[in-house]
């Protein structure tokens, strides 16, 4: 049995958002730091998941860069340096921004 696309992407936005709702906190990278679910990367692979090939390659990685940029600024808005910010910005994407899937 073959599901419509949108009952896929309905259920990956639960696989989501979920996991966003069940923390209770998250150890933060450096004292005064703002956690941050973990979700960009999944994000990423929910709004690619219709696509294929080189389209699906380059729309990953497009929006693994942009969720990267928004981790850096947010690190640098909350004042994280040095290893704590490298730790910080893995943690907010999800995991190494430059993994291809």
């Amino acid at each position: 049995m073959k599901l419509p696309s949108a009952a896929v992407a309905a259920s990956l936005v639960c696989l989501i958002v979920a996991p966003v709702f069940a923390q209770t906190a998250a150890p933060s990278a450096a004292p005064g730091t703002v956690p941050v679910p973990a979700a960009k990367r999944v994000t990423c692979l929910a709004t690619t998941a219709s696509l294929k090939g080189q389209d699906k390659r380059d729309q990953m990685q497009l929006c693994l860069a942009q969720a990267r940029v928004d981790c850096l600024k947010q690190a640098i808005d909350q004042k994280v340096v040095g290893e704590n910010r490298k730790s910080f910005i893995k943690t907010c994407v999800g995991g190494d921004a430059t993994e291809q899937h």
